[in-house]
């Protein structure tokens, strides 16, 4: 019997996109990047959006920031995620926010930070 744990796989082994672009993974790395490698990625859920004009996907990331230093780091994202200029390649991110940001102190310092954001597809 084979036994594959997740825990033993890298991330991008875990989770594979739903489309075949690779826009959901491409969008978690450019924030992992804006979090400096500091971010780890708890959750990701992705919907279809569309309106008379547009179309693309909502996305609800939660990422955890651990450690001291983590807690500074997620300052600094949650400053930067709104204007920052992301490049994911076919995708406009149309708004980038946070919505809810908690914070722990034991056993250890973490800070986690739920982000939703709206892509659009670039055409």
């Amino acid at each position: 019997m084979l036994h594959d744990s997740a825990s033993q796989r890298r991330m991008r082994d875990v989770f594979r996109p739903r489309s075949s672009n690779g826009t959901w993974s491409r969008l978690i790395e450019a924030l992992i990047a804006l979090g400096q490698g500091e971010a780890e990625l708890v959750r990701h859920t992705e919907r279809v959006w569309a309106s008379a004009t547009f179309s693309g996907s909502r996305h609800s990331v939660v990422l955890v920031f651990r450690g001291l230093s983590g807690l500074d780091v997620a300052d600094v994202f949650i400053e930067a995620l709104p204007e920052h200029e992301f490049a994911i390649p076919g995708q406009l991110v149309a708004d980038a926010s946070v919505v809810e940001a908690k914070i722990t102190m034991l056993p250890e310092p973490c800070f986690e930070v739920e982000v939703e954001m709206l892509l659009l597809e670039d055409r």
